[in-house]
């Protein structure tokens, strides 16, 4: 766990703030933010709304580690990073692919909720197509399918060469089942599990259950990056990490975690930022040569004031961050 930091000491330095999203983004058109401030800088705390404080105590500590306590020495000083096209119709493929300068990795979602099938066939097309034949592709169900669904799908996705399937289903066993049946048919599909990391109350049992090959982390979800790259050590398989649409302040605690990587075998999920139509810094972190620099990022006091949430949503956040931080201890 992160240090002990009093719960009036991290709310004299809180800041909320609501960030335009360019696209809708998991059922999303903004983002809500808390941000706090300590001795080593800043701090993102941004559980999902329907997180409960049990939960949502591991975004805080990330957010401690991150303003108090710091990371540890960088092994790189770039950070490759993979393009994020949301669950757009195939026709706007080609516009969300733009805005990621360089990148030849593409994260697709897919499973989404009210669309079908073939919406997830034509999104995958359409971004070969304006990546080209040589740009990895990799899909998120986000746990969206049946493993019967997933076996289908992935049966007819595997032609376009992806590099993995993110969560492709919701429990771990039927990632496990997943992955034989694949194997079993010839469907050259590797499996990645995030969520049956992230949201586990063992994400080792993932390794254990020989249910991925791959393992997708995120900061604040494993409670910071020193508990991240334990996790990772732990299950002994390749990681890619990611975010969750946060600000700046939130990558750059996901760039320190991929810095810190022994290994780095995958672009990361840290382009998000091309997402925001706002941020709360004048220079985000945005792909740059399909890459994100291990740098800091400088909060401009303006910004946060120009993006600031309403009162009655700053009083919502304040008792999040009491109600979590009684839950740390």
């Amino acid at each position: 766990m992160s240090p002990a930091v009093a719960v009036d000491e991290l709310l004299d330095g809180l800041h909320v703030v609501t960030l335009p999203l360019r696209t809708r983004f998991r059922g999303v058109t903004e983002r809500e933010v808390a941000l706090v401030r300590g001795p080593r800088g800043w701090g993102e705390f941004a559980p999902f709304v329907e997180y409960a404080p049990q939960e949502a105590a591991r975004w805080l500590d990330a957010a401690v580690e991150a303003a108090w306590q710091g990371w540890p020495e960088p092994r790189r000083a770039r950070v490759p990073v993979n393009a994020t096209v949301p669950a757009v119709p195939a026709a706007d493929v080609a516009e969300v692919v733009a805005r990621y300068d360089g990148c030849t990795t593409a994260k697709i979602k897919v499973a989404e909720r009210g669309q079908g099938e073939q919406d997830d066939l034509d999104r995958v097309a359409a971004v070969r197509e304006a990546m080209g034949p040589d740009a990895r592709l990799r899909v998120d169900a986000n746990g969206g399918w049946s493993l019967t669904e997933a076996v289908d799908v992935l049966t007819r996705l595997a032609p376009f060469g992806l590099e993995y399937a993110e969560q492709p289903c919701a429990d771990v066993h039927d990632l496990a089942r997943l992955r034989v049946e694949l194997a079993r048919r010839g469907v050259d599909v590797p499996v990645a599990a995030d969520e049956s990391i992230r949201k586990a109350e063992d994400p080792l049992e993932v390794a254990r259950l020989e249910a991925a090959d791959v393992v997708v982390v995120k900061v604040a979800p494993l409670g910071g990056v020193a508990h991240a790259l334990e996790v990772v050590a732990d299950c002994g398989l390749p990681a890619v990490v990611s975010s969750a649409i946060d600000s700046s302040v939130g990558l750059r605690a996901g760039v320190a975690l991929a810095a810190a990587l022994p290994d780095l075998g995958h672009a990361c999920g840290l382009g998000t930022g091309a997402l925001l139509a706002a941020d709360v810094s004048r220079e985000p972190l945005l792909p740059a040569e399909g890459a994100l620099p291990v740098r800091e990022v400088v909060v401009d006091p303006d910004l946060l004031a120009r993006h600031a949430a309403p009162p009655a949503r700053v009083d919502w956040w304040r008792e999040r961050v009491r109600a979590a931080s009684a839950a740390r201890t």
